[in-house]
């Protein structure tokens, strides 16, 4: 694969997002992007209600992403991304704060961005208002983690990753690893390990996942085990979406069990009715399994830009 390629490739995935961005600023060697999404939604359930609150809850939400890129010679770049996320009660979130630079290696950066196993883990998480419940045994499996060096590196078919998050607080380390095999037939294949300190002893993951493509549909599955306070853990997602023209109808399973014991049970399906590139508008039902937990209805209209 060509340098150029290599160099593209790993920063479309450590910029994944929103695919819409507009340049507002480029010369010969740099360029800035800004982006981002307007997001009216609601969720409907008896777990809202309180002796204050009724069963509707407002869950809007709007981003905002700048990313930039600058050549510093032939085979060099520098690159860095901020997002930040706002909700209607005015409180503001750092999604994304970090800064690199990139070549034929592939690419190293440092601050608050994903891990290694999120590219596993985004096969199964498909859906624009559930999912994604189970992957996450431990907190270094997860995606937008402080402090955290990262590597991302794509040969060929194969993408490499590997991240080091050196946490603040005493003994809360954590490091992992991942790649990710696409074939030419639409099947993907992937792998990876996480392991995290704790004051007592180490947690670990191990995580296996796979896709699979075939014209408009496309099957996804996550398996994984772990070790939590030297308790066993399982986690199984998966997922299938089916696009019909401009609508595109997505079901998930969810399943997490720690200990004997199901922390996550539920099962959602979802329309998504894409007008352009730019709006959406989309509904999804989650069934829930476990005990005190009630099934929820979300629905919403996107903008992206």
């Amino acid at each position: 694969m060509k340098k150029s390629t290599i160099s593209s490739a790993v920063l479309l995935t450590l910029f994944s997002g929103s695919t819409l961005a507009a340049t507002v600023y480029k010369d010969d060697a740099s360029e800035l992007k800004i982006g981002g999404r307007a997001e009216a939604r609601f969720n409907v359930s008896d777990n809202n209600e309180d002796a204050n609150n009724s069963t509707f809850k407002d869950k809007s939400r709007a981003r905002v992403n700048l990313k930039g890129k600058t050549q510093l010679d032939d085979t060099l770049y520098g690159f860095g991304k901020y997002e930040a996320e706002m909700d209607t009660d005015e409180d503001i979130t750092n999604r994304y704060v970090f800064a690199g630079l990139g070549g034929a290696f592939g690419a190293v950066s440092y601050g608050k961005q994903d891990s290694a196993q999120v590219q596993i883990t985004d096969l199964t998480d498909t859906m624009a208002t559930f999912g994604a419940d189970a992957a996450d045994l431990v907190a270094g499996n997860k995606d937008k983690r402080e402090n955290n060096f990262f590597y991302s590196g794509e040969f060929n078919n194969l993408t490499i990753q590997a991240n080091y998050i050196a946490a603040r607080e005493k003994d809360g380390d954590s490091y992992g690893m991942s790649g990710l095999y696409a074939f030419d037939f639409g099947l993907k294949l992937g792998a990876g390990y996480v392991a995290q300190d704790t004051a007592d002893d180490t947690d670990s993951q191990f995580n296996l996942a796979a896709e699979y493509k075939v014209q408009a549909l496309t099957l996804a599955a996550l398996y994984g085990i772990g070790s939590i306070a030297d308790e066993d853990a399982t986690a199984i997602e998966a997922s299938a979406k089916y696009k019909i023209g401009k609508t595109t109808l997505v079901a998930v399973y969810n399943y997490q069990e720690i200990d004997d014991t199901d922390t996550e049970d539920n099962f959602a399906v979802e329309a998504v009715y894409k007008f352009n590139g730019n709006l959406r508008t989309y509904a999804g039902y989650k069934f829930e399994q476990i005990d005190n937990l009630d099934d929820q209805l979300q629905a919403g209209i996107r903008y992206d830009f």
